[in-house]
């Protein structure tokens, strides 16, 4: 049987009681509630909760669990002439769910910016017969194994003709980016890159939950290696940070500018 998380929504298998602690919320980037760790199993959580979808763009879509669940993260299947990608995981992964991506061709692959977006994404590579791609960096935040696992190393891997993963670091040693190169290029973010209330800047934490910074040294680098990437949109990890235009430039500004803070 498999149990969730909570506060993260990381799946672990279940034998008999409940795990004791979940390593990643453990870790400083994430926390334990004040009330203590507290788990869901996942037949208690899809009978309780369901996903909401939305169409961006031709050929991006994203889904979200109501109500809201752990982090709240969104997923997105990426659509190309060579397959589907899921971006990011979320726990829910209801006969709904699998009958629309079922209906639009399954997947291909599933890539994950870093461990907060595991949840059960195991599942969902079984269920579609996906490779799952990790960044080796972030090995050891892996809960439950999976002969779908792959484990790339390096700065970048390419998916489809159109469609790379650019590992940048920061939040996770591991922490990753999609980049699909279409039209004037579309950068799917997780929350490596942060979009703010007002979806004109971005920003760059170790920790979001427990605000801790990244030095400059790692945002100055993050930049530097989205600097020779070409998009102009950008789509982060929660519903509506969405940046509709001229995303690069709103990268290169907000990063000087998080480095002037610091400074």
């Amino acid at each position: 049987m498999i149990t969730l998380c909570k506060a993260c929504g990381t799946s672990f298998e279940k034998t008999g009681t409940h795990p004791q602690q979940c390593k990643i919320c453990e870790d400083e980037r994430q926390y334990v509630p004040v009330t203590g760790q507290q788990w869901v199993d996942l037949d208690t959580l899809l009978a309780t909760h369901t996903n909401k979808w939305q169409q961006h763009e031709t050929n991006l879509l994203s889904l979200h669990t109501l109500p809201a669940f752990a982090i709240n993260q969104r997923a997105f299947i990426v659509r190309t002439a060579e397959g589907n990608i899921l971006w990011d995981c979320i726990a829910t992964l209801d006969d709904a769910t699998k009958t629309i991506i079922s209906s639009l061709g399954g997947l291909k692959a599933i890539a994950i910016s870093h461990p907060h977006y595991y949840t059960t994404m195991q599942d969902w590579a079984a269920e579609f017969n996906a490779p799952i791609y990790l960044h080796a960096n972030d090995r050891e935040w892996i809960m439950r194994d999976s002969p779908w696992l792959n484990l790339w190393q390096g700065d970048s891997l390419k998916l489809t003709a159109d469609v790379s993963l650019i590992c940048l670091g920061g939040h996770f040693a591991g922490g990753s980016v999609l980049h699909w190169a279409r039209d004037e290029g579309v950068l799917l973010a997780g929350d490596i890159l942060q979009v703010t209330p007002g979806a004109n800047a971005v920003s760059f934490m170790w920790s979001y939950p427990n605000m801790l910074p990244l030095p400059a040294t790692s945002v100055s680098e993050i930049i530097r290696r989205l600097r020779e990437v070409k998009f102009s949109r950008l789509y982060g990890a929660f519903e509506g940070k969405d940046i509709k235009e001229n995303a690069a430039e709103i990268v290169q500004r907000s990063g000087e500018k998080y480095i002037s803070c610091l400074r």
